[in-house]
């Protein structure tokens, strides 16, 4: 069996706004907002 890698998706880092960047985005009622509080662990610098 063969593989293609050239066909569909390439691995790789991609710059962000050109994958989730959307400058003229307009919130919607149905958005959810996620936050999350992370604790430092101690010697570990922020």
């Amino acid at each position: 069996t063969e593989t293609k890698t050239s066909v569909g998706f390439k691995a790789g880092v991609k710059d962000y706004k050109l994958t989730y960047y959307t400058p003229d985005y307009e919130t919607k009622d149905t958005d959810i907002l996620a936050a999350f509080r992370v604790t430092p662990q101690p010697g570990v610098p922020p």
